[in-house]
Formats: C-alpha cells, sequence, structure tokens
C-alpha cells in the first residue's frame, strides 16, 4: 500500500494519479454546494454506469459464444484487500503511538516544558486563527490534496535549489533563536551564591592549635 501511495504521489502511472487526484479534488469541490452523503452516492452511481454496461455485454458475448465466460473484473473481484492478524496489531499499535506522541507533545507545549517551543506553538495558534478567518476547513483539505501531488514531485524536480534555501532558512532560525537565548540570559537572574559551611564550635580549638 506505501509503494502504491507513492507511485501516485510522484505521477509514475500519469492516467492512474490523474483519474484519483481529479477525483479528489472534484468530489471535494462539490462539497461546498452538496453534502457528504449526496457526493459519496453520486460518486458510487456513476462507478456503477460504467461497470454495469460492461457486465451486461460481457454476458451478452458469453450468451452469443463469443466469450469464453470471462468477467471483465475479476482482477478486482480476486484482489484481497483484508488484513491478516499480524497486520491489524501493527496498524493499531501504529495509531495509538501515533496518538499517545500527539498527546505528548501537546501536553509539553501547553505547560510550557521548553520556553522556545512554547512560543512557537504560540505562534502557529495564533496565525492559524486569521486563517480560520479567510477560509474554512474543506479549502484547507483541498490546498492539502493538492499540496500532496505537487510539492513531491517539485521537490524531486528542484532538490538542489530546494536544498539551498532550507540551509539559508536553517541558518536564519539559529541565528534567531542564538539572539532569544543571549536576550534570555541577560534579563534572567544570575543563579544565587551556595551558602559556605557553618564552622562548628569544635572545630575552633583545632584551628588555633595547628596555627600555633
Amino acid at each position: 500500500m506505501a509503494t502504491k501511495l507513492v507511485d501516485l504521489v510522484y505521477w509514475r502511472h500519469m492516467w492512474r494519479t490523474g483519474v484519483v487526484f481529479t477525483g479528489l479534488v472534484i468530489g471535494l469541490a462539490s462539497l461546498f454546494q452538496l453534502s457528504a452523503v449526496t457526493v459519496v452516492s453520486n460518486v458510487f452511481l456513476g462507478v456503477m454506469c460504467i461497470t454495469f454496461p460492461l457486465r451486461f455485454y460481457y454476458k451478452l458475448l458469453e450468451l452469443l459464444r463469443w466469450n469464453p465466460g470471462v468477467h471483465p473484473f475479476q482482477s478486482c473481484l480476486d484482489y484481497d484487500s483484508s488484513l491478516t492478524n499480524k497486520e491489524t496489531v501493527m496498524l493499531v499499535e501504529e495509531t495509538v503511538l501515533l496518538i499517545a506522541f500527539a498527546v505528548t507533545e501537546i501536553k509539553r507545549l501547553i505547560f510550557i516544558e521548553n520556553i522556545f517551543d512554547s512560543i512557537k506553538f504560540v505562534v502557529l495558534l495564533y496565525l492559524l486563527t486569521y486563517v480560520g478567518i479567510q477560509t474554512n476547513g474543506l479549502t484547507l483539505v483541498i490546498s492539502a490534496v493538492i499540496a500532496v501531488f505537487s510539492l513531491p514531485l517539485l521537490y524531486k524536480k528542484q532538490q538542489v535549489r530546494i536544498r539551498r534555501i532550507a540551509r539559508a532558512v536553517r541558518a536564519f532560525l539559529k541565528r534567531v533563536k542564538s539572539l532569544f537565548s543571549s536576550v534570555y540570559d541577560s534579563v534572567s537572574p544570575p543563579p544565587a551564591p551556595a551558602p559556605k559551611p557553618a564552622i562548628s564550635a569544635a572545630n575552633v580549638p583545632k584551628q588555633k592549635a595547628k596555627s600555633k
């Protein structure tokens, strides 16, 4: 499944990726005017408008003895999409690990374990409020689909230039982080000196004796 997804994203089979990409974009854009139930129903009706005539056509050829009884969609029917017990357990474990990681990261950011990470999280949330005002969730989903099908191919073709820009951005962020660190160190109070150990009265005669 992962290999097939990579093939779709990198457009290794043009017609297959084109069908999937066009179907996703048109289906999501239809949700602006229609409900999800209507869109899903119309998609399946459109698919069955193709499969039914083909099935009847092959059945007619079989009745006329022009076809040895081959089903037009036998390869699709024979494809095993079920999961074994091991694959099911692995999928559940990966899902649980992702959820646990997300909860841990959100808890770490909300309760300020690291000041700089929490500041970045606050800035991201503040920017998302403006994004929510300007667009809705469906527009973001469509933009994400377009980005998934376009950015990997763009990175593959412009890999050297993008890496050069990424190095420049990382260097700039490193300078900004070092600047914030120096400002924070200059503003924060110095650590309190450790208290000196008290000299007990029993040790005073010993010290005088040594001095003599």
